[in-house]
């Protein structure tokens, strides 16, 4: 179902003009208007969802094969030197549109593009409360 006040509802579903890479029956694969890098796209389904937590089962398992067609051609298409493939849930994680989407942000060598972080350490504390949330039937 689509939100009537969803702006990538409204993109995603052709109503508002968008550069479009890809589309199918269920993703529209757009150029973000405010890239990371050269190249950098965004998988919007074109079912209203909010975030992963409401993706349902059946289209999150279609994201991934769209995402690896086109980051495919932009790979190839623009020799770039890596991709990364965000995905933000929440807005202290960075969402700023909620509406599920998958940024594909090609990687070139010396560019300014930041998605990363200070690498942590694992204590044994947080591995057994984590591990005992149940990772088998999640």
């Amino acid at each position: 179902m689509k939100k009537d006040d969803c702006i990538f509802c409204k993109i995603a579903n052709g109503e508002i003009p968008s550069a479009t890479l890809y589309e199918d029956d269920d993703f529209r694969v757009i150029l973000d208007l405010n890239p990371a890098s050269k190249g950098h796209a965004l998988v919007l389904p074109k079912e209203h969802a909010d975030d992963l937590f409401s993706l349902p089962d059946e289209t999150a398992a279609r994201v991934l094969p769209v995402a690896k067609k086109v980051a495919g051609r932009l790979y190839r298409g623009l020799n770039c030197d890596g991709f990364n493939l965000v995905q933000n849930n929440g807005e202290i994680a960075g969402q700023t549109v909620f509406h599920f989407h998958m940024h594909l942000i090609p990687r070139y060598l010396k560019d300014t593009v930041n998605v990363g972080w200070k690498p942590g350490t694992l204590t044994e504390e947080d591995k057994e409360e984590i591990l005992a949330l149940g990772g088998e039937n999640v």
